[in-house]
């Protein structure tokens, strides 16, 4: 069905009807399976169908399965979507942000006019929006567009760009009257500086900016607008679409703050066009140094006593290509400081970054830094992470504020040091935090404390388990149950099984868990494996787009190599399955998740259905075979192997708990800080 004549149909995918529905994913399967007269799928693949949204609402409402306040963005959004263009709808959402901030909008810096399709669809949303939570809906829809382009687009989270903004106020106590973004992305780092600095400027305070994506400096200047940091004709704002460094919007800016996350690690930068470029004051970059050109080009485009917050790779600080340029500002007294972060605060997430901050000449310095320059500080802040939350991982944004404002006003040494310029500039340069600042006695005994209340609590609950399962008596007999295969379960509705695909490499992130990830798994074993992750943005992308398999509660993941096969029920949902993988999805209704894990695990399956063609024979998963069971016990069986799964977990865990606690404990004898009981 189409939403006008002559108009692609809107479709959605399972996750979107949940969304609509105000019910979990599993439960709109569950309606496919019971329900006859659910519609068809008109679109997508097996793995991820799309339905028409026209025929979806119409079965939702007939059935009663609508949630009572529908809100209206999960009725509009997949129109959006079905408009085929990433451009054209990221045009269209910074639409809607400038048109609800009633500033004028002018015409876009990229894209042809809107048709009248897309006219129509804009004027509803505006029709649609609450009027007290009109930027809301803005809001909304940015976010839906970033998830959905994820894997294109790199932004800087808002907890990040508050911090960077502080960090440059309070190395720039004056009056701050232009703020710089020459990488602006979507704008993060310019609504930060307006939540800084505009309220007490709001009457003076512009916003320069230029990226290379013409679309999201129009998102830029609709979240300027809509956080009310723009005039209403942005006589204060100008965002430019380019190149910044071949082709400089404002090449006689003298900006008061500069705060960028430029790019990194590109390659075609423009090194030999620009070799005489007379920014490059401390060096031309190398060709494998753009992150050094983005730092000179912030640099050059502060006013006198300006101060510029830059997020670097750590290899940054270390290259020996770029070791002439970091000597070259150091000597200028330029750098002042650099703060090592906590892996997991910026994409990408495995990796600790840096902030560089620059002052230019006139600055003053805060701390024990000399305003003279004489002196560079070093920050680490990498062990800022929330004791609550040791096993995910997680940034404590208040912890590391704290820790870099003690530093920097001289209030605190904890995690920094200054050291003067003169011991630095050695054959390396080396720049690195962790290699500057030493690790203090309380920071490991903090550590001990930590790992012992997890070696506690790995031990009660292994206790526990161990009781209940050493009290367990097997049967005498020699009964054999009759036995049903995988395959003939599947024919009978009783379960489906899908295969792990390829994953987007570039996004996959190592390294503690964040919120608002899901595990990656990709291969054998199942436990034990590398933490890996990717964000749930990425997920739903994946997951709509059919290119990732992304299991559900209770599922059960099969590994299909011979040599290391396994089953788990996924308890800690969504994970996203890399190849050699398989999922099995059981009807609750029939077949109890654990039960069937706990039997697919039998090694007689692995000699039943392996091809043992060589080490690497894989397991025909439709050939394993469980007993048949009544449900009553199925579930018996199951929470026995729930308990067995729950022991073999805690070992493991106590095990890894463990090697941490000898290894704490040998890094304080070593510093000759004897524990005492």
């Amino acid at each position: 069905m189409s939403t006008t004549a002559g108009s692609p149909q809107v479709v959605v995918t399972l996750a979107e009807i949940a969304r609509i529905a105000g019910v979990g994913r599993a439960a709109v399967s569950n309606w496919r399976r019971r329900h006859d007269n659910f519609p068809s799928p008109v679109g997508g693949t097996d793995t991820s169908p799309q339905f028409s949204l026209p025929q979806v609402e119409e079965w939702l409402r007939r059935e009663n399965k609508l949630k009572t306040a529908l809100n209206p963005l999960d009725r509009l959004w997949p129109e959006y979507e079905s408009l085929g263009d990433r451009e054209t709808t990221g045009l269209l959402v910074a639409q809607v942000g400038l048109r609800q901030s009633g500033v004028k909008t002018g015409t876009p810096v990229v894209g042809p006019l809107f048709d009248q399709r897309q006219t129509r669809l804009l004027e509803r949303t505006l029709e649609l929006a609450e009027p007290d939570e009109e930027h809301r809906t803005f809001d909304l829809l940015l976010e839906r567009w970033l998830r959905t382009h994820v894997r294109q687009i790199t932004t800087t989270p808002m907890q990040l760009a508050g911090l960077m903004a502080q960090v440059a106020a309070m190395n720039h106590p004056g009056h701050v009257r232009t703020v710089l973004d020459p990488a602006c992305g979507a704008g993060a780092l310019l609504v930060a500086a307006g939540r800084q600095w505009g309220a007490e400027h709001a009457a003076g305070l512009r916003f320069l900016g230029q990226d290379s994506d013409g679309v999201l400096v129009e998102l830029a200047k609709a979240r300027l607008a809509t956080g009310g940091f723009a005039e209403r004709d942005q006589s204060n704002v100008s965002l430019a679409a380019g190149d910044t460094l071949r082709a400089d919007a404002h090449p006689d800016a003298q900006a008061d703050v500069v705060l960028s996350d430029p790019p990194s690690n590109e390659r075609d930068w423009g090194h030999a066009e620009l070799a005489t470029d007379p920014r490059w004051v401390y060096g031309q970059p190398p060709r494998t140094e753009p992150e050094l050109a983005w730092v000179q080009h912030a640099a050059a485009a502060l006013s006198p006593g300006g101060v510029a917050v830059l997020l670097l790779p750590p290899a940054v600080a270390s290259r020996r290509a770029g070791r002439r340029i970091r000597a070259g500002l150091l000597r200028s007294g330029v750098l002042r400081t650099v703060i090592a972060l906590p892996p997991g605060a910026a994409p990408p997430y495995g990796v600790g970054l840096h902030l560089w901050i620059l002052c230019a000449p006139g600055a003053g310095a805060l701390g024990r830094g000399r305003a003279d320059g004489a002196e560079l500080t070093f920050l680490d802040t990498t062990h800022a992470t929330r004791p609550a939350s040791v096993e995910r991982g997680g940034v404590d944004w208040s912890a590391v504020t704290a820790q870099i404002k003690g530093a920097l006003d001289g209030t605190s040494t904890a995690g920094s040091i200054s050291v003067p310029v003169v011991d630095l500039l050695d054959d390396q340069v080396d720049l690195t935090p962790a290699r500057r600042v030493p690790r203090t006695r309380a920071a490991t005994i903090v550590d001990l404390r930590r790992l012992w209340t997890r070696f506690d609590a790995h031990m009660g609950e292994l206790r526990d388990v161990g009781d209940a399962l050493s009290a367990l008596v097997p049967t005498d007999g020699d009964e054999t149950l009759p036995l049903i295969s995988v395959g003939e379960l599947e024919r009978a509705g009783a379960l489906e099984i899908r295969t792990g695909q390829g994953l987007p490499e570039s996004l996959v992130r190592r390294g503690e868990r964040q919120e608002d990830e899901a595990r990656v798994l990709t291969g054998a074993p199942l436990s034990g494996q590398a933490q890996l992750w990717l964000p749930a943005s990425a997920v739903a992308a994946g997951e709509h787009d059919g290119s990732l398999t992304v299991t559900a509660s209770q599922d059960v993941i099969v590994s299909v190599l011979a040599r290391a096969f396994d089953a788990r029920v996924d308890t800690d949902a969504p994970s996203v399955l890399g190849p050699q993988l398989a999922v099995l999805r059981a009807n609750p209704a029939v077949l109890d998740p654990w039960f069937l894990s706990g039997c697919l695990r039998a090694p007689a399956n692995v000699h039943r259905a392996g091809t043992h063609a060589s080490t690497t024979s894989r397991i025909d998963v439709r050939r394993l075979h469980i007993p048949r069971l009544s449900m009553e016990e199925q579930r018996r069986y199951g929470e026995i192997y729930r308990k067995i799964t729950t022991f073999e977990r805690e070992l493991t865990d106590m095990k890894g708990v463990g090697g941490e606690l000898s290894r704490a404990l040998g890094d304080l004898l070593a510093a000759g800080h004897l524990p005492r009981n």
